[in-house]
């Protein structure tokens, strides 16, 4: 195996043995193929474009979801994965035969094995599978944006939100990460289209959201327990909490949420949920030991899953893309009514969950509650107030390099603002950093999910400001990453010309030195430092 698409790649180049992730490499090998699959499924519905034939919604979806099953911690099962190649293969054999000119058609697209040859044909598609290192670099980029973009694409649609001209460019971008005609400079390009439609991605997940739970609103969530059974919600699938709620109802069974899924109390159409009742629990890499603790089942609704320890496996459940052999599934797709009674049923008799700690934290910062604040922050900005704003958005992840962005956050002067979003805020949200005239220092605006809402506030001050470049505001990026969707945000801020972005804990192994220097002399993107140093620059 070789994989290095995440931040964790061994030694800092790949993992070749086993994943730091904690996949294997069959596992590995079949998320190979189903990429290659993929790819060749959207060469075809391209063509058909082309052609002006009409693709209908369901493949859509099927592309999405296949690009999401492969995302870090997202489905260690290889035999479901095996599942979706065979599936993806039938599909495309169908749509192949719609096809009238498949003169020019890519091997993928036309490729048809069976079982007995995905092992071989994984080997020969795999990561390492090309010779041109930044050529491969730029389309290893381009494809891990393409699937956090997916898993955006899938979220909005469980909630019934479509965009056809989105899922079209996926597809025609999967497409063309297959073309060996394709120069640096025109990779380059296609990279940041894909930031551009990311946005696009990034927005009509915002939209359904927000359509269906309201706007978030500043709210505090409780972080210790109840004396009742308990179910624990973690991932990023709002439509899932929200099915799941609605069966619990009267049930006597608490719903807790976990790591990514804390923003779901920061909506309005949640807060009739007496039985919603805390978050419990850090970031999703704690999960062993305080899976352990919670006593009740617990639902995986998207990544990060961790291979779960025998204590609690058997009260691990998985839905969506996520899988893990051993652990119960829970049959459903995009617009589908789900049943939880199976894990509904098993919380009612397990104990309740054992106190992990006590206290509360506030959230609630999407875009239109900040934009309500934005006059108070560029007064603050205007006369001195607030020096600066750092976002300290993205992923968090084990290693212990990570702690540099608990040290950073407190270390900062008292008159600078962390705006943000997705699960690193486990590094500095339970610190006690006041506020600048009643305005937090820590502004969490949600999930990765929720990236969006940095946008929007980015703009809305330099509007604000009045000024002509986004770079000119008193912004600084100080980015964690650990997997593909921050890739996504990444090629998004590029797109929209921020420039300055330091990445860390470490920059990705995907990105070859001749990338790198092209990131540096075009974008001034660079690496972290030490606390001591990078507090210099801000």
């Amino acid at each position: 195996m070789f994989c290095y698409q995440c931040q964790e790649a061994a030694e800092g180049t790949g993992c070749t043995k086993e994943g730091v992730c904690g996949k294997n490499p069959e596992t590995a090998a079949m998320q190979d193929l189903l990429v290659y699959v993929t790819k060749g499924l959207a060469c075809v519905v391209t063509q058909l474009y082309v052609e002006g034939r009409n693709v209908d919604l369901k493949t859509c979806h099927l592309i999405t979801q296949n690009l999401s099953m492969t995302l870090t911690n997202m489905n260690f099962d290889s035999r479901v994965i095996a599942g979706r190649v065979e599936r993806t293969l039938s599909l495309k054999r169908r749509l192949l035969a719609r096809v009238e000119n498949q003169n020019g058609l890519c091997e993928a697209a036309i490729w048809d094995g069976n079982k007995k040859d995905f092992r071989d044909k994984a080997r020969s598609v795999g990561i390492t599978a090309t010779c041109d290192e930044d050529t491969h670099s730029l389309k290893e980029l381009i494809t891990y944006g393409l699937k956090g973009l997916a898993a955006y694409v899938r979220n909005a649609n469980a909630l019934r939100k479509e965009d056809r001209e989105l899922e079209a460019y996926i597809q025609s971008a999967l497409a063309r990460t297959l073309d060996d005609e394709l120069s640096v400079e025109g990779l380059i390009d296609l990279a940041l289209q894909t930031g551009e439609y990311g946005l696009k991605g990034m927005a009509l997940l915002d939209q359904a959201n927000t359509a269906a739970y309201g706007n978030p609103v500043l709210s505090t969530v409780d972080i210790g327990v109840r004396d009742r059974p308990g179910i624990l919600v973690s991932g990023h699938d709002l439509r899932d909490l929200e099915m799941l709620l609605e069966q619990t109802k009267g049930m006597g069974v608490d719903i807790y949420t976990h790591s990514e899924m804390l923003p779901a109390h920061y909506y309005p159409a949640f807060k009739k949920y007496p039985h919603l009742v805390g978050n419990y629990g850090n970031s999703w890499w704690q999960q062993k030991e305080e899976f352990d603790k919670f006593h009740g089942p617990i639902l995986m609704t998207s990544n990060c899953i961790v291979p779960p320890a025998e204590s609690y496996k058997n009260r691990l459940w998985t839905t969506g893309t996520v899988g893990f052999p051993g652990c119960r599934h829970i049959a459903g797709n995009a617009y589908d009514k789900k049943s939880f009674s199976g894990i509904i049923a098993q919380a009612l008799k397990c104990p309740p969950p054992e106190k992990n700690e006590t206290g509360s934290i506030t959230g609630g910062f999407a875009h239109r509650q900040t934009v309500a604040l934005s006059e108070l922050i560029v007064d603050g900005i205007k006369t001195g107030k607030i020096r600066k704003i750092v976002v300290m958005a993205g992923c968090d992840g084990r290693m212990k390099t990570r702690e540099y962005y608990t040290e950073f956050a407190r270390r900062l002067p008292g008159d600078v603002i962390i705006l943000t979003a997705g699960c690193v805020k486990y590094r500095f949200n339970k610190l006690d950093l006041g506020n600048i005239g009643g305005i937090p220092r820590v502004i969490d605006v949600g999930q990765c999910n929720d990236s969006y809402s940095i946008v929007l506030i980015a703009l809305a001050l330099k509007n604000l400001l009045r000024l002509n470049d986004i770079n000119d505001l008193p912004i600084a990026y100080n980015i964690s990453w650990y997997e593909q969707k921050a890739v996504m945000v990444l090629l998004s801020l590029l797109y929209l010309g921020v420039t300055n972005i330091h990445i860390g804990p470490t920059l990705p192994a995907f990105l070859s030195p001749g990338v790198i220097r092209v990131l540096e002399e075009r974008f001034g993107i660079t690496g972290i430092c030490s606390v001591e140093k990078d507090l210099e620059l801000v």
